[in-house]
């Protein structure tokens, strides 16, 4: 297969998954294992700050209103953000300190997608009927962030798909919680990846840019379908249909990875 084929399909992996509750990391690490075709750090973090910086314009009158610091209401949930986002840095700084590596093997990947989904079928069951607010309270601030720094440890887990289950049990309603999910991930994402981008670059990281790029493109259009496409199904459906995906993906995992 041409290089030019294997990173427009990482890229356009990387853009369905960011966001979408199913494990970038983990997707991109299976279809990395299934092409043979393993990439460094920075290509990965690259194509995924192309994805985070697509769906920026999906959140268009959600970041005017954080500008709008007079208002208290922007000053609350402004704050409410760079909370999570500190929370979550401090964290990630000590796991690096820690030179913390995630994995590289499928089989952590398989049982964190069978986990996940049965935890997203567990919550849709458990919250179906109850009522559910738009409030944002602090614990929903510090528990998102712990999700967060879950989803760093635990490849397969889901940034998205763990702070959003973790904001509903809390009391958020689907679509609040997947919008702040969202938009606590923008800076979360981005720091982080600024961070690996520099570190990588400063010991002389070898990349091919032309087909980084490519990458980054397929990347960063996908992700922006992919979420507003998400955005709006969440209005009027579960996760349950994602955690079955989940479910069925972690098996077929497991039973190719069984000794035949």
């Amino acid at each position: 297969m041409p290089d030019w084929l294997v990173v427009v399909i990482l890229g356009i992996v990387e853009g369905l998954t960011e966001f979408i509750p199913v494990s970038s990391t983990g997707h991109l690490l299976i279809v990395e294992h299934w092409l043979n075709a393993k990439q460094s750090d920075l290509f990965n973090v690259v194509i995924q700050c192309g994805a985070v910086i697509a769906v920026l314009p999906l959140f268009r009158s959600r970041i005017e209103m954080l500008l709008r610091w007079r208002e208290a209401a922007s000053r609350d949930f402004a704050l409410k953000i760079f909370a999570c986002f500190f929370i979550t840095g401090v964290g990630g700084l000590i796991l690096d300190k820690m030179h913390f590596e995630l994995p590289e093997e499928v089989f952590p990947v398989a049982l964190a997608l069978i986990i996940g989904g049965v935890i997203f079928i567990a919550v849709e069951g458990l919250l179906k009927g109850k009522k559910l607010g738009s409030d944002i309270t602090w614990l929903i601030v510090v528990a998102v962030a712990v999700g967060q720094l879950l989803a760093a440890i635990f490849p397969g887990l889901s940034r998205s798909g763990s702070t959003i289950m973790i904001a509903m049990i809390l009391g958020l309603s689907r679509g609040a919680a997947t919008e702040f999910s969202f938009l606590v991930g923008i800076p979360t994402l981005l720091a982080a990846g600024a961070l690996k981008i520099y570190k990588e670059l400063k010991v002389g990281g070898h990349e091919d840019w032309s087909l980084l790029l490519l990458a980054t493109i397929a990347s960063a259009i996908v992700s922006f379908l992919a979420v507003k496409w998400l955005l709006r199904y969440v209005q009027s459906h579960t996760f349950v249909s994602f955690g079955i995906y989940r479910i069925v993906v972690g098996l077929v995992l497991l039973w190719a990875l069984w000794p035949k």
